[in-house]
């Protein structure tokens, strides 16, 4: 993160922020990087004057909690204002520039992190919403990114392991922030749940996009769409997701044969299903089973 005056540039090594600003900058170990999240660099500052941020262009990401204060964030395409209790997670590869929008003094932290399966958390989150989010356990961010400097500090003998238990947590909140509240309280939020859980109930049964379509009042295309977006799935994989679940349940807990099994999960074709559990759990349905009994 690199801290500019809104007058000019500043060499960080001159006391811009002497007794408001804490970072950490860490060079993690091989076995961290190949194994666990791992942060590059974290910290809090206050400042009383008008200060920007831009992000260094690193392969990372940004996750940051505004704690004091309003900011303006600008990506590459969008613009928001932010205030105490709102989060932010960007790719430190794209442009992004924060600053103060207020006469007040404005508080902000941050993590910058890598590792694991950090770009497709980062995927994901931008597939559920845009970059901003607004928890509403914030007090989990804020402690999380605390003992994230906490525990670096100390240079615990467990901190690789505990980095990357917290940056998990601040990713599960920022997931389940943008996944949950406005999207399924809303009437079509509501109506997509119901279909969900009419898929949960009646996977056996000959189900259709046509079918849901008409049984909930929701347009073929929003249904698609929507379904997607809040539970990460199609329809389709979905059915196909249940009906392979009780399947692996009936293989491992009844003696019925794979053709009995396939019928009873709702598949017309016995190859059919066999092909998909293949597909899902890389074994044969026979396989499977012996594993289980094995």
């Amino acid at each position: 993160m690199d801290f500019h005056s809104l007058k000019g540039g500043v060499d960080l090594d001159t006391p811009l922020f002497p007794e408001n600003t804490r970072r950490i900058i860490i060079t993690p170990a091989p076995a961290a990087k190949n194994t666990f999240f791992y942060i590059h660099e974290a910290g809090e500052m206050s400042a009383d004057r008008n200060t920007s941020i831009h992000n260094s262009r690193i392969q990372a990401y940004m996750l940051a909690a505004i704690t004091g204060g309003h900011g303006k964030l600008t990506l590459e395409n969008d613009s928001f204002i932010l205030s105490k209790g709102d989060c932010f997670l960007i790719d430190c590869r794209s442009t992004a520039l924060f600053q103060n929008a207020g006469s007040e003094k404005w508080e902000i932290m941050w993590i910058y992190f890598s590792g694991s399966t950090s770009e497709q958390y980062y995927d994901y989150f931008l597939s559920q919403s845009r970059n901003v989010f607004r928890p509403h356990n914030f007090d989990k961010v804020v402690s999380a990114i605390s003992k994230i400097i906490e525990i670096n500090e100390k240079k615990s003998s467990c901190a690789d392991i505990l980095t990357s238990k917290y940056i998990v947590d601040l990713l599960t909140i920022a997931l389940t922030s943008n996944s949950g509240d406005s999207q399924h309280d809303s009437a079509l939020g509501q109506k997509l749940s119901a279909v969900h859980d009419y898929i949960d109930e009646f996977f056996c049964e000959e189900l259709s996009l046509e079918m849901l379509s008409s049984r909930f009042y929701i347009s073929k295309f929003h249904l698609t769409r929507e379904y997607k977006r809040i539970y990460g799935m199609t329809i389709f994989q979905h059915i196909i997701t249940a009906r392979i679940n009780y399947g692996k349940k009936l293989l491992r807990f009844t003696d019925k044969s794979v053709e009995e099994i396939a019928h009873m999960c709702g598949f017309n074709d016995q190859s059919y299903f066999a092909r998909q559990f293949k597909k899902s759990e890389n074994l044969t349905c026979l396989s499977y089973r012996k594993m289980w009994r094995e």
